[in-house]
Order: structure tokens, then sequence, then C-alpha cells
């Protein structure tokens, strides 16, 4: 169906997948890993830049993905505006994906500031690493939480680069809502006809996913389906 050799076939498959895990999961065929041409998938020192790792930056700077921890109950995926507005829908009318009081300081923050990174949460709540990569992650559950921008590090006096990226994160209707360009990441392409509302119900929407994936995966179950969006 798609294989990915680059960053402009990896884009364009997300955009006919419409919402699609990064990694192997529960249904087989169906993450970009199992899409993309097995020459390309790991890294090298020679070729950092030529693998799926590294493509992920333009599809986020593209200003139509969305990217982060959010299907499979905190796994990477992709979704355009049309599909992720319908995961927002869904998401966001459960109790489970209701913001602690700890979710809503950094909820706070991101209104205030516009954007946050990993290090601003840890100074935020003096908390350890992988308890602000926690709290990002179930706030990207939540659809509250979106990677912005994604900027690769370079190194040592020759200033190369070895794979490391540091994120940005800001709140989905900065980069989708409709009426106000990108003010977190300004320069971002800005799509008027892009937004989050949807005027159907949170189980329509869910019922809308299901329909979406199974009309490329028909082997896909309930249980499976329910795993992944759920």
């Amino acid at each position: 169906m798609y294989r990915i050799v680059s960053a402009e076939t990896m884009l364009d498959a997300i955009r006919e997948l419409g919402v699609v895990p990064f990694f192997q999961n529960v249904i087989p065929g169906y993450s970009i890993e199992e899409i993309t041409a097995p020459e390309y998938w790991f890294d090298t020192q020679e070729n950092l830049s030529q693998t799926p790792w590294d493509w992920k930056i333009p599809c986020v700077q593209s200003g139509e993905i969305a990217y982060g921890k959010f299907l499979l109950g905190g796994k990477a995926a992709f979704a355009t505006v049309e599909w992720y507005r319908e995961l927002r829908n869904y998401r966001q009318a459960q109790a489970k994906y209701r913001p602690d009081e700890a979710q809503q300081k950094i909820l706070a923050f991101l209104k205030e500031n516009g954007s946050i990174g990993i290090k601003d949460i840890r100074g935020l709540l003096n908390i350890k690493k992988g308890q602000a990569d926690t709290l990002a992650s179930r706030l990207m559950m939540q659809c509250r939480l979106v990677t912005g921008d994604i900027t690769r590090v370079y190194r040592g006096e020759d200033l190369h680069y070895n794979g490391w990226q540091v994120s940005s994160f800001c709140a989905p209707e900065e980069l989708f809502g409709s009426g106000t360009p990108f003010a977190a990441f300004p320069g971002f392409p800005f799509r008027e006809e892009a937004g989050l509302e949807v005027n159907h119900s949170p189980e329509e929407s869910l019922r809308l996913l299901k329909e979406k994936i199974r009309s490329l995966y028909p082997e896909a179950t309930d249980k499976q389906l329910q795993k992944l969006l759920a």
C-alpha cells in the first residue's frame, strides 16, 4: 500500500492514513515502521538524516500533522488535523482523561507561555525527568498537549548531529485552531481551514475513527481498535 523512502513519502503516507502509530502495534502492518523500506528504518552514523526518526521533524514542521504519544495508552503516533480532531473530541469527553492537579499546573504554564519543554515541566513541579515525561505523555493522551516543534541537537567542536533531538510542546489549539496563526511557533504555515471543533458526539468520533482504520486495515478487530484508540 505504502512504501516510505523519504520525508516526503512519509508525510504523504500520514496524510492518506489519517492517523497511524509510529511503531508496530496490535494491528499488523499498521505503523510507520512497517511501511518504511527496511533499509531506511535503522539509524546509522553515516545516514542519520535519512530515517523516519529524523523525517518526523519536517512532518511536524509542516504545520498540518499532529505528533505525540496519543495512541495505544501513550505510544508515539501521527495524525492529520482531520482525524486528530475526532480523537480529541472523543478523548476529552471521557472522565479518565480529565487533567489532575499537576497536569493543570502544566496547562496553566502552557496558557501563559505558549509552549513548554520537559525541562520546564521539571522546574515547574520540581520532579525528575521520567516523571515529567510521564505527565507530558498523559496530557498527550488527553489531546491537551501535542509536539509543536522538534529541533536537532548539534554537539562537539565540529557540531556533529548524532540523532539527538529536543521537543517543544504546545496546546493542539495553538497549532490547529482557526483564527489565530501559530503563535507559539511563528513562521509555521497557517491553514485557515484547520481547526479542532466538530459538530457531532464523542461516540460518533470514535465510530468514524474505527471506520477510517478499518477502511485501510479491514482485518482489525473491535478489541484491537479499542486498545488503539480508547
